[in-house]
């Protein structure tokens, strides 16, 4: 028996290694989380996942009817669900969806909704992508997978100057508008170099793609809803570090939040916060923490949309409180901190009462031991606004 055990498992670590996913496996940890034990995989999960913010849910929802509860990846789950049962068009591809995905954002969908449905693709994201925009152009649904967000540039070129301009460069005779890439993003406590990226800044830069990051499971299903049904390409970026940490209750019918709209989580009169994806429960605390030591009164914004940005929220609520502070995961330079700086800097001018103030990532890749040193933590960011207040 211990022989046959031994075989098949030389077998699974041969086959891993002929499919290409070994070098991924080990490099994100999974393989580690495969071979221990779930209790202490658990345990070690919470520690790393919960280090650096606190989630913290909306308030429920009754507006959707029957609400369930549900952690992050549920949402997706419930939402690609939603879409497949409305679109008979619609079909989910990319590397392992069909038994579930390494996040299992997929999982039971090929079950339901058959093969031709839900089905794997070889690892190639140029491939992924240039597939999804022709099923797109037959004006059929695509929803594409790029397994991580890390992986999503070999099909820069397929987003860019292909998906981004096809209804440009045809005169809108020709569109690929309903394709959505779904991408889990940013750090997770243990991902290291090429498995905690935020590149959103990259696809910033490109006119005819929507480019969004949710909070939190509601804001999860009802954005990437919104996406899957938007008129243009989307990139849907999920916070992976959520997937699990992130529970609330999430109604079971679909609903949509609208794109392109931020969220005033908290109404304040001194400084506006501004943040997306998880940097957002981070900055919740330093409002608190604000209140609490200085008295400060802070305004937090949830972006949720990079692109097209909701420009007027954040405008209006600088001109009310004179200050920002911009946080992201993603490094300083040419992060779309630097965008936001710059757009409330030329409408806002006369309104400030301090310079603003970018909190983020280094300008080094992504590390592995040091993560907690390289992440914007609340800390760092209350630092930032304590000198901004003494400005």
């Amino acid at each position: 028996m211990a022989a046959e055990a031994a075989a098949a498992g030389r077998l699974w670590l041969s086959a891993c290694r002929a499919g290409g996913h070994w070098r991924r496996l080990c490099s994100a940890g999974l393989l580690r989380g495969f071979l221990q034990p779930a209790s202490a995989v658990g345990d070690a999960a919470r520690r790393r996942q919960l280090a650096h913010f606190t989630f913290q849910p909306d308030p429920e929802h009754q507006d959707y009817g029957q609400t369930q509860k549900m952690n992050l990846f549920q949402a997706v789950t419930s939402a690609l669900d939603n879409s497949l049962a409305k679109d008979p068009t619609a079909v989910i591809f990319g590397e392992d969806v069909a038994f579930g995905g390494v996040f299992r954002c997929t999982v039971g969908l090929r079950d339901k909704y058959g093969k031709d449905r839900v089905f794997n693709t070889p690892l190639c994201e140029q491939g992924i992508v240039g597939f999804g925009i022709g099923i797109a152009v037959t004006g059929a649904t695509a929803i594409a997978e790029i397994q991580f967000a890390d992986y999503i540039f070999p099909a820069f070129d397929q987003i860019v100057n292909e998906a981004a301009k096809y209804r440009y460069r045809s005169g809108d005779l020709f569109n690929c508008g309903s394709l959505t890439i779904r991408s889990p993003w940013g750090c997770v406590g243990h991902g290291a170099l090429y498995h905690s990226q935020s590149p959103e800044a990259f696809f910033a830069h490109c006119p005819g793609i929507k480019v969004v990051v949710p909070r939190s499971p509601f804001q999860a299903k009802g954005l990437l809803l919104s996406c899957i049904e938007d008129k243009n390409p989307c990139i849907f970026f999920e916070p992976k570090i959520l997937y699990r940490a992130a529970v609330e209750q999430v109604p079971v019918e679909p609903y949509n939040i609208p794109l392109s709209q931020a969220e005033i989580i908290q109404e304040g009169s001194d400084v506006t916060l501004v943040a997306w994806g998880t940097q957002v429960h981070v900055i919740r605390e330093v409002a608190s923490m604000a209140q609490e030591k200085l008295g400060v009164s802070c305004e937090v914004i949830d972006l949720r949309t990079i692109l097209p940005w909701d420009v007027d929220t954040v405008c209006k609520s600088v001109i009310k409180t004179g200050r920002l502070l911009i946080s992201h995961e993603a490094p300083l330079t040419g992060g779309f901190a630097s965008e936001i700086s710059s757009t409330v800097q030329e409408e806002c001018f006369l309104n400030l009462e301090a310079p603003i103030s970018r909190v983020c990532g280094y300008d080094t890749p992504f590390p592995h031991i040091f993560e907690p040193f390289y992440i914007p933590d609340k800390w760092k960011c209350y630092d930032a606004l304590r000198k901004m207040i003494n400005y």
